[in-house]
């Protein structure tokens, strides 16, 4: 099938808009020529896409389908269009990354500076993503390499063990937690706490599990870094967990108390995923190799 993007387009808006006369509108056509547009594509697919109703249209189930792969077939094409347009300015290379919150906020804003000054020619698209959809971001070809911690299904991917994430209590030096040995993290949900903001890996990560417990954190406050976490623990508002590569850097000068909590669910092996390592470019497999020297681990040969 040779679909063409404009028809697409016109599919979508129809389907998001519930109405052919307005997606017609939309992308300034007459609505005779929409018709003819949307009678081509089923024509094309052979089979009803949409059930015409006096109120609009309504997606049949062979509509649905299509739905989601035109979405998949424009966002691709715009970020080819991007991409290429990128190497037409002087780029040499894209690389889409998918990483979890901790390596986001954590370590690759250590790790990325030295990596694009080494290569002024690339491009990186780092984007936030939940542990458990990094892995079907790379598979489909959205990215390139994925971060991820914990017990994840990898999906048959590549992984490359880079180091052990390891996530502790943090709280006030004055806080009742703060002298004891170790503490569970059901022990936690009574007090008053700082979280990552919402849509954060760690934020569903620590949800689930309050979750299994048939619990929920006392959130006072969420923000969108580690960083202010800590400061906010320091200013005595709440505890929080947090990595504790993290809650080490800011101890010292923040006055912290870190905790070990005693689930074994707060120790998590990361990985690095791709597709097939050998295929990678040459700069996805220096990335992975900046990683590894970050946390002292061989690179992979």
């Amino acid at each position: 099938m040779n679909f063409d993007l404009r028809d697409l387009r016109l599919y979508i808006a129809a389907a998001e808009l519930g109405s052919l006369t307005r997606a017609a509108e939309r992308l300034h056509l007459s609505l005779a020529a929409a018709s003819a547009r949307i009678r081509q594509l089923e024509d094309q697919a052979g089979v009803a896409l949409l059930q015409r109703e006096p109120r609009g249209v309504r997606l049949l189930p062979a509509g649905v389908v299509l739905l989601h792969h035109a979405r998949a077939m424009l966002r691709q094409t715009e970020q080819l269009r991007a991409e290429l347009g990128e190497y037409g300015g002087g780029a040499r290379g894209h690389l889409r990354v998918l990483a979890n919150t901790t390596a986001v906020s954590d370590f690759l804003p250590e790790i990325l500076p030295g990596f694009l000054r080494g290569n002024p020619g690339i491009n990186v698209d780092l984007q936030e993503k939940p542990n458990t959809v990094i892995p079907r971001g790379v598979l489909d070809e959205s990215a390139d390499i994925g971060i991820v911690a914990g017990q994840v299904d990898t999906l048959g991917l590549e992984q490359i063990h880079f180091s052990t994430d390891r996530l502790v209590l943090v709280t006030p030096l004055r806080h009742r937690f703060a002298r004891r040995k170790s503490v569970a993290f059901a022990e936690t949900l009574d007090e008053d706490t700082v979280g990552m903001q919402q849509g954060s890996t760690l934020h569903a990560f620590l949800a689930g599990i309050a979750d299994g417990l048939g619990r929920r954190q006392k959130l006072r406050l969420q923000l969108g870094s580690f960083d202010a976490m800590c400061r906010m623990i320091s200013g005595g508002v709440a505890i929080g967990v947090l990595p504790e590569s993290t809650a080490l850097r800011h101890r010292d000068a923040l006055g912290l108390a870190l905790v070990p909590l005693s689930d074994p669910w707060c120790v998590r092996e990361r990985y690095l995923l791709t597709r097939d390592r050998a295929r990678l470019a040459p700069y996805g497999r220096e990335l992975i190799a900046a990683v590894c020297r970050h946390f002292g681990t061989p690179a992979p040969a």
